[in-house]
């Protein structure tokens, strides 16, 4: 086979290839095990791994796009499958929203990045997992624990970074279809040019369509089990540098509606409701538009000096109904932020401004949404008018050590002012220390703030009969420690990676969405007591032979809060989580096959309704076969293959009208096996 076609077909089988021009010599393999490199003549040939650990001071994982494509990753939302640190799952039983879970607590405490800006905040949040289609991403970066101060102040467990195809990468186009067992099928496309040949110029279109018209409903209780989505999705980026300058820039818009509720049957799907029956429905229409740019001057002197300017401008418009309930929202968002950046030896200084801005206009309709102030009781909407104002400008500074990579110390200070909640401080540390070739330490420390929206950011509650009782929330506050060692152990003549992990947060502040209030409502309050979450986690992996690689993590997480004036654990929520993930490409790369078993433990209900008062551990396991040939790969694979669902994920489903009516309590999947098939065909020479 020759050297053209054998770089093609081993990234077609998820492998990162990177070409440097080099003399001819062998090259070893280094310290950590990642990189492996072959010496054709003058050109080195590095493989790295799927998944990749950050070499700074924070912890952070890099996943590229072989990681992702070992299993179906339509979107954003399901794209962490194998990962062990992060967990993704349902809001509610009918209207597909999701949610990241990350050190043991809710999304809303990630900040989610889109190459590095702030996005899908506010009342995207609910279903923003699903605006990212899985084949338009490079690379996701997940880093735990309190990050850098230069992407602002807001992350309290993490960040998750996504990294988009770039304009200017290699020209060429890719299509991707995928169909499965619920009736949903998507289409995805994305290609780029390089106008005048030059890759100084270059621009993107990515374009993506689904649809999902099933009205599924395994468990017969008269309720969808997914909603009918039809989302459009179209982005155009341009790439654009010369000299010491670069330019990045681009526009996108999301159009989707998603209609959820009853189907043509009454609860029980025993009876043809008549023409005098009222079906619990509901919708919820977006229209997105987001615009981004990046300016960036490299001075080109020793100390790789650079300064830039970045911001995007974001517009969020949904109207949505639940049921007899209506939500509308118009929101916009923008933010700028203006950096300077100087590496002098070891030394690394990074200073700069930030500039951001939040409008929201909401209304709110319908049975029993109240705002409370102490025993008052007040319509929603009488509230501020509906309209909500924040402007925080800011800036930090940030210095960074670096002794060979070997010893590496980030302290960062920011100062912000809210012209709603004044000027606030944040501190953020991290320090990594590489004792031996085998083992390295890292650890961290440092502050978070963020501004709670509580239906925006929430909505899919109102999917609920119950009483919505929302106060005025304070600004949200947490201190996060975390400690880590990652450590490269011989055995059996292999090389076995173990990680060992564990974070501490603790809430000063803090909006709890609390079920335990009593039996007829779902309150959103500011903490009352003490709110705080451990999370221990191990993970190992190892190529046991040739292609075959082993990967196995546990996590057990202690995750808190006072309900009431009692200190209960969070609802909703396993307590651990164990999984096992197998992957296995043997030569030539052309065909790989993917398993990954996940043993999710069991945790508390809530306890105001007089329903159980616990849940049980629950096993899932999804596989894929992907073949890969000269232009296109087809997969074929199947979901929660252990058929595991919740019982009875609506409650009250047969009186939709009655306070006892809740579909947000969930904790598992909703839905039974599901098999699928996708072809992705490669144009050019598009990775």
């Amino acid at each position: 086979m020759n050297t053209k076609k054998q770089l093609r077909r081993t990234a077609a089988a998820g492998t990162a290839i990177m070409l440097i021009a080099v003399p001819a010599a062998a090259q070893a393999q280094d310290s950590t095990g990642i990189e492996k490199q072959a010496t054709l003549g003058n050109v080195t040939v590095t493989a790295r791994r799927t998944t990749m650990r950050g070499s700074g001071a924070e912890n952070l994982t890099s996943m590229f796009r072989g990681e992702l494509f070992k299993a179906a990753c339509c979107n954003l939302g399901e794209s962490f499958t194998n990962n062990p640190s992060v967990d993704v799952n349902y809001s509610d039983a009918a209207t597909g929203a999701r949610q990241i879970r990350l050190l043991g607590l809710a999304g809303t405490y990630v900040q989610m990045l889109t190459e590095n800006l702030p996005d899908f905040r506010g009342a995207a949040l609910p279903y923003g997992l699903g605006y990212v289609p899985g084949s338009w991403m490079k690379s996701i970066q997940v880093s735990k624990g309190n990050s850098s101060v230069k992407n602002g102040y807001e992350a309290m467990t993490g960040q998750i970074n996504v990294e988009y195809l770039k304009p200017e990468d290699e020209t060429g186009a890719t299509v991707n279809i995928y169909g499965n067992t619920m009736e949903r099928l998507e289409a995805d496309a994305e290609g780029n040019i390089h106008i005048g040949g030059s890759k100084n110029l270059s621009t993107e279109i990515l374009g993506h369509f689904e649809n999902n018209w099933s009205n599924h409903d395994g468990n017969d209780d008269g309720f969808q089990d997914a909603p009918n989505i039809r989302q459009y999705n179209l982005m155009n980026r341009w790439y654009w540098t010369t000299g010491h300058y670069m330019f990045h820039g681009g526009l996108s818009l999301i159009n989707e509606h998603r209609a959820f509720g009853q189907t043509a049957m009454h609860a029980g799907g025993t009876m043809p409701a008549t023409a005098a029956d009222e079906l619990w429905k509901g919708y919820v229409d977006t229209q997105r538009y987001t615009a981004y740019m990046k300016h960036a001057y490299m001075f080109g002197d020793r100390a790789n000096s650079n300064i830039a300017l970045m911001g995007n401008f974001t517009m969020h418009e949904q109207q949505a109904a639940y049921g007899r309930r209506t939500y509308d929202v118009n929101e916009k968002s923008a933010y700028a932020s203006l950096m300077f950046e100087t590496t002098p030896g070891e030394h690394n200084i990074s200073a700069g401004l930030s500039w951001n801005y939040d409008f929201l206009h909401e209304h709110a309709a319908g049975e029993r949404i109240v705002w409370r102030q102490g025993s008052t009781l007040l319509p929603y909407a009488t509230f501020d008018g509906g309209r909500t104002s924040e402007t925080v400008p800011g800036a930090y500074l940030q210095y960074t050590y670096n002794h060979n990579g070997r010893f590496i110390g980030m302290a960062g200070l920011r100062v912000d002012h809210s012209n709603v909640y004044g000027t606030f401080v944040t501190p953020r540390a991290h320090i990594k220390w590489v004792v031996s070739d085998w083992l390295t330490l890292r650890a961290s420390a440092g502050k978070g703030y963020r501004t709670p929206h509580a239906l925006a950011e929430n909505n899919n509650l109102l999917a609920s009969g119950k009483w919505i009782a929302i106060d005025r929330l304070r600004q949200e506050r947490a201190w996060n420690y975390g400690a880590a060692a990652n450590m490269h152990l011989p055995l059996f003549g292999r090389t076995v990676t173990l990680n060992t992990e564990y974070y501490y947060t603790r809430f000063s502040e803090q909006a709890l969405v609390d079920y335990d209030e009593d039996a007829m409502t779902i309150s959103i309050h500011n903490l009352d007591g003490r709110s705080y979450s451990h999370t221990l986690q191990a993970d190992a992996t190892c190529e046991l032979f040739r292609g075959f690689d082993l990967s196995a993590a546990y996590r057990y997480n202690i995750v808190r809060a006072t309900y009431g004036g009692r200190l209960l654990w969070k609802p909703l929520q396993s307590r651990y989580k164990a999984l096992m993930s197998m992957s296995w490409r043997p030569d030539p790369g052309l065909w790989q096959f993917d398993m990954t078993f996940a043993l999710n433990g069991g945790g508390r209900l809530p306890q105001a309704d007089g329903r159980e008062t616990s849940f049980h551990a629950y096993p899932t396991l999804n596989m894929q076969v992907k073949r890969s040939f000269r232009h296109f790969d087809i997969y074929v694979g199947g979901e929660n293959l252990t058929n595991y669902r919740q019982k009875n994920p609506v409650i009250a489903a047969a009186e939709p009208w009655s306070t006892a009516f809740d579909a947000t309590q969930t904790y598992a999947p909703l839905t039974g096996a599901m098999g699928y098939a996708s072809i992705r065909i490669n144009l050019g020479n598009r990775l």
